[in-house]
């Protein structure tokens, strides 16, 4: 809002030079002031996260901001005893609206959980496409299925967190080649 400022006081037919100059000093002082604080919190999470923030941005798709974000919304993935408690937290898990036989609404995500951590992973699953050759063949796949996009880069947010919660518990960083053996 106060970067639009001095553009909508621009606007107006009477305006005052000075107002607008102490608007743009207030402006440089505020983003100063976020820099120091996104410095400050970016040191903090390092300090903290050292080891889990390398490990998440071995993932191909995700960040360092993203990493510091996920780790930060998850509580560093300490409460989470499954990928399904992360799903439904960062609200991408399924809701289906129907009442009885007749009817049926379309499926979609409940949007529950943070919008901010939503849209990071999604931004992420457009990279994670790709690099990520996991991610890749899911959306390839569910395309292929007649599946809507949007809805298939819902589905690789969701591998994303799968990957995560896996790199995090595991402690092993990304294998692009990891396969499960059964004993």
């Amino acid at each position: 809002m106060t970067l639009n400022s001095p553009e909508a006081l621009g606007q107006q037919p009477v305006s005052s030079k000075a107002t607008l100059e102490t608007l743009k000093l207030t402006l440089l002082v505020l983003q100063k002031q976020i820099r120091l604080l996104e410095q400050e919190l970016d040191g903090h999470l390092r300090e903290q996260f050292k080891e889990q923030t390398g490990l998440l941005s071995s993932i191909p798709g995700i960040g360092s901001k993203t990493a510091g974000m996920l780790l930060l919304s998850f509580g560093g993935f300490r409460q989470a005893t499954s990928y399904r408690q992360l799903i439904a937290k960062a609200g991408l898990c399924p809701r289906e609206y129907s009442s009885g036989p007749s009817v049926r609404g379309k499926v979609r995500i409940t949007k529950m959980g943070g919008s901010q951590i939503r849209s990071k992973l999604y931004m992420c699953s457009l990279t994670a496409m790709r690099a990520n050759t996991a991610c890749r063949e899911l959306y390839e796949r569910l395309v292929a299925k007649g599946k809507n996009r949007k809805l298939a880069l819902i589905a690789v947010c969701k591998k994303l967190l799968k990957q995560a919660f896996a790199i995090i518990h595991s402690g092993v960083a990304y294998q692009p080649d990891f396969k499960r053996f059964s004993a």
